[in-house]
């Protein structure tokens, strides 16, 4: 399955977050990583990120770039907000940063901070036909989406974030009252073009991301911050976060840092944070609010999945693919069929990939036996899978090394018939590796080939459910394939119903089909 990286360069802390998407199935995620860098602080009080912040941020980036290689991540995107868009050296941040990380480093705007917010709330915590309200309290900027039915209708970008504000406005701690009254009208000017702008009603949800908002749903919750995945989705009454900041305001660091769910480090930005989450729910005349964990990495993620980046790793490339066409020509094979079934194959490669767990390069020979797999006929249709195993494994095939040859090779012999066995030398000739890769493959082809029976291309596109004991009306462990499809394919269905059979002994799953018409 395809695995992305997010790296969120903020300016209060760096975040990477890894996972594997698969269609259909929710993000699991692999490794979520914070450090605290303050890179903002210099950037707000000095105009450019100090010398000291740069080399802790590299720091941090270049044991991130570790993790997420080790992760054999195809798709990664490293993002650098506020901070960056305000300091002037720029240019030696990025390339520092862009060499530590190990991938280009991109300083994105707001509205593109809070497109990849939404997106990441949206694939978190989807809201069909809900009119949203969204706030991330990040640390150089706040951003404030307005969505509708899912889709980002407005968004702003403004200069709210908590080290920001710290840096501007509260150099004593405790903060004095005048500090506070100052900050607190800065923040009421700042969002009161929003407000104008968005109205105070109808919205049927309202959302705060950020660890600001984290902190504040984990001291309402009394939650510790070791625990506060548990809160996400969770309801925070207005008058508790005015509760809350009357009380914090008047602590000193020592007594913040008392209070749980608030961390050691959030300790110290978390007054100007809660000033901002608590104007804006005054403001918009808001009686509560939920917090979502989603962020601009989850975005970020969802965002390389919705892009299909890195399915050219398991895709043929377009010297290969005209290669494999122009044997279909030369055999006299229907490329209409073939493309058809090559597509399905595709389909069913990505789908089933929690279960195959095949590296996405194998995608490329599935995909290249899906167009073979019928050259044989041009030999004779009497034992063809054989002789377009002869075939294939004896052609000259530009652009495919020759063990790949041969796996593909080997892949067209079995799309019918028997599956390998110990007797049949060839299979057995091949490494532990590729004969793992070829049985789990198999049933792939077969059930493609078989989706394609009456050669009339009346499948369309086919999606995996893989189910474990807990949905309705199918068995543990069961694997229910959902065919869209026009017109009639009972023909299809017998077909792949019977190739089934070879899933159900390579995977020890049982698969059934669901008809969806378009």
């Amino acid at each position: 399955m395809p695995r992305y990286a997010a790296i969120d360069i903020g300016s209060n802390s760096i975040r990477l977050e890894a996972a594997e998407v698969v269609p259909g199935q929710p993000v699991r995620i692999l490794a979520s990583e914070r450090e605290v860098t303050r890179l903002g602080e210099s950037v707000f009080r000095n105009g450019a990120v100090s010398e000291e912040a740069l080399k802790a941020t590299c720091a941090v980036l270049a044991r991130m770039a570790l993790l997420y290689r080790k992760l054999d991540a195809v798709g990664i995107r490293a993002v650098a907000t506020s901070a960056i868009r305000d300091t002037r050296n720029q240019r030696e941040f990025i390339a520092r940063a862009s060499e530590a990380a190990g991938t280009p480093v991109e300083i994105i705007s707001g509205r593109e901070e809070a497109r990849l917010i939404h997106l990441g709330v949206e694939s978190n915590w989807p809201l069909p036909g809900k009119r949203t309200l969204i706030i991330d309290i990040g640390g150089g900027s706040a951003e404030i989406i307005a969505s509708e039915g899912g889709r980002l209708r407005e968004a702003f970008s403004k200069p709210l974030g908590a080290v920001r504000l710290r840096a501007i406005f509260l150099p004593d701690d405790p903060p004095a009252p005048r500090q506070l009254h100052q900050m607190q009208e800065y923040i009421q000017e700042k969002l009161a073009g929003v407000v104008e702008r968005l109205g105070r009603s109808g919205w049927d949800r309202v959302i705060a991301t950020s660890a600001t908002a984290s902190a504040v749903a984990s001291a309402v919750a009394r939650v510790p911050r070791s625990e506060r995945e548990i809160i996400d989705r969770f309801r925070v009454a207005t008058t508790q976060v005015r509760k809350l900041f009357e009380r914090i305001a008047e602590l000193n660091l020592v007594g913040r840092r008392r209070i749980t769910g608030i961390g050691p480090s959030r300790a110290e930005i978390i007054v100007p944070g809660v000033a901002v989450l608590l104007e804006f729910l005054k403001e918009f005349q808001l009686p509560a609010v939920y917090y979502s964990r989603a962020g601009v990495r989850d975005g970020i993620i969802a965002d390389l999945a919705a892009r299909n980046v890195g399915a050219e790793l398991s895709r043929l490339s377009r010297e290969q693919r005209s290669e494999v066409e122009g044997m279909c020509r030369r055999y006299a094979v229907s490329l209409e069929h073939a493309r058809k079934v090559a597509h399905i194959s595709s389909l069913l490669f990505a789908a089933l990939q929690p279960l195959h767990a095949l590296p996405s390069a194998s995608g490329k020979l599935l995909e290249a036996a899906a167009y073979l797999h019928d050259v044989g006929h041009f030999v004779s249709s009497v034992g063809h899978h054989k002789h377009s195993y002869y075939v294939v494994a004896n052609s000259d095939m530009p652009g495919f090394t020759e063990r790949e040859r041969v796996v593909i090779a080997m892949l067209c012999r079995y799309h019918r018939k028997s599956l390998p066995s110990p007797l049949h030398n060839a299979y057995q000739s091949l490494s532990a590796e590729e004969r793992r890769m070829v049985l789990m493959m198999i049933p792939l082809l077969r059930l493609a080939d078989n989706l394609d029976r009456g050669r009339e291309q009346r499948i369309q596109s086919v999606a995996c459910q893989l189910c474990d004991g807990n949905g309705v009306g199918v068995g543990v462990g069961e694997v229910v394939l959902q065919v869209h499809s026009r017109g009639d394919i009972d023909l299809e269905q017998w077909a792949a119903e019977r190739a089934g059979e070879a899933f159900r002994q390579v995977y020890n799953r049982p698969i059934s089909m669901e008809k969806v018409r378009d």
